[in-house]
């Protein structure tokens, strides 16, 4: 016999974060309704979540120390992808200052952690359990899998950080190829089926949405 279940649209926890010494005003996220947040999923303090971004299961995106955050239009957080930061530290973008900031049309794969203070550039590609740490990635770069990124590096634009690097000198930042045309192309096919899952998931687990733009049955 087949069972036939009816979605039950578990909420993602979406909350201001706490009143501590350090973070004495209690700041709730900004979600753009076009955005989708899945369920089992955290967006926590002064984060702005901007047009059509993916925001996969078991993602945490915690300002609760290091604050704001700042995520583009397009983005997708992928299964289990961290986001926090330390405490006063941060970069100036445009006019704001940001604990972590993502441009537009970023991935952020599987795994990865994003851990400010961080700046990271348009159609960056950062790839399965890597790991970005106060640094700048500007716009194109591609941090493949299992790779890390700290010390206050500076990425330039389209380059390639290879698979497992530890890119911890701007020596090595330096020292980095472009993006290889492979690597280029499944980025930019990573971003394509991602930017179709907001819109999707949203007709899927309801039409109605609450204030804060999450959808419901």
């Amino acid at each position: 016999m087949r069972r036939v279940f009816e979605f039950d649209c578990f909420q993602p926890y979406i909350s201001p974060n706490p009143i501590t010494p350090s973070n004495p005003v209690r700041y709730y996220p900004t979600i753009d309704e076009s955005a989708y947040v899945s369920p089992f999923s955290s967006v926590i303090g002064n984060v702005y979540i901007h047009d059509n971004v993916f925001s996969a299961p078991n993602v945490s995106v915690r300002a609760d120390e290091g604050t704001p955050f700042y995520i583009g239009s397009n983005v997708n957080l992928q299964d289990g992808v961290i986001l926090h930061g330390l405490l006063d530290k941060r970069f100036s973008v445009g006019g704001g200052s940001y604990s972590i900031y993502l441009g537009n049309d970023v991935t952020i794969a599987h795994g990865a952690l994003i851990h400010g203070p961080v700046y990271i550039g348009d159609d960056v590609f950062v790839g399965f359990k890597a790991i970005v740490y106060n640094a700048i990635v500007e716009e194109g770069a591609f941090i493949s899998n299992n790779a890390v990124v700290t010390n206050g590096v500076h990425i330039a634009a389209d380059r390639f950080v290879p698979p497992g690097a530890h890119v911890d000198t701007q020596e090595k930042a330096d020292s980095l190829s472009f993006v290889p045309k492979d690597s280029e192309e499944f980025a930019v096919e990573v971003q394509r089926v991602n930017q179709e899952f907001p819109a999707s998931y949203h007709l899927l687990l309801g039409e109605n949405r609450c204030s804060c733009g999450i959808a419901y049955s």
